[in-house]
């Protein structure tokens, strides 16, 4: 499929809020990804946040070897600068699933990271395919190590413990009340709230976060 049509029939949908809604771009990729989906991502310059998004869930939809579809995943992170299109990235990339081994050592490689988005990534990797008994204590660890020096990374670990805790709660409490987390303050605080505001958790495990997980903030 010539990348030019595609741009051209974009521009025909008619536009919502966000520009063109999310099911349209995804029935788009779907089609790219059956046609030939590295012709696209090899020439999409991801000018809009329509194009950028288009290219996240092309890449989720991709069918192809892991190694080389995580060749593709890490030409488009420099690209990712925005929440929306971090987190389509993430929750599309299914194929973790299936090669988590080889997509979980992919993603160390950002577990350092000082940017936003590099971080961001990571967490919401984690939260959206890694949350199982054999990984969970290693989740922890890596939350606990992301660097959250701004909002999105911060935003993006406290989403995932939040979800954690939905599936893990005696062990993501014991861990966030002992000495092995470092969570910032903001990070700590946000994550609580992402706890009290989720439908998964269950009331008492909210009212006991409530009574016993407050942070006696020192700075």
């Amino acid at each position: 499929m010539n990348i030019k049509q595609i741009k051209n029939d974009i521009l025909k949908i008619k536009t919502t809020t966000f520009g063109i809604s999310i099911p349209e771009l995804k029935k788009f990729a779907k089609q790219i990804a059956k046609d030939d989906y590295k012709d696209f991502l090899d020439n999409n310059k991801c000018e809009t946040f329509e194009l950028r998004l288009l290219h996240a869930f092309v890449l989720g939809f991709a069918k192809d070897d892991i190694n080389t579809l995580l060749d593709y995943f890490e030409k488009f992170v420099p690209y990712v600068d925005d929440w929306a299109v971090n987190d389509s990235l993430c929750q599309s990339f299914k194929i973790a699933r299936k090669y988590p081994e080889i997509v979980w050592k992919y993603l160390m490689k950002y577990k350092k990271s000082k940017k936003e988005f590099e971080s961001r990534i990571v967490s919401v990797m984690l939260l959206s395919h890694y949350l199982k008994d054999e990984y969970i204590d290693r989740v922890l660890k890596v939350l606990d190590s992301l660097c959250t020096n701004d909002y999105y990374s911060q935003m993006g670990v406290a989403w995932a413990l939040a979800t954690a805790v939905a599936y893990y709660p005696e062990k993501c409490i014991e861990y966030m009340k002992s000495e092995d987390c470092h969570l910032d303050d903001i990070t700590h605080r946000k994550t609580l709230q992402k706890i009290r505001e989720s439908y998964r958790v269950s009331d008492k495990v909210k009212q006991y976060i409530k009574e016993n997980m407050k942070r006696h903030v020192k700075r």
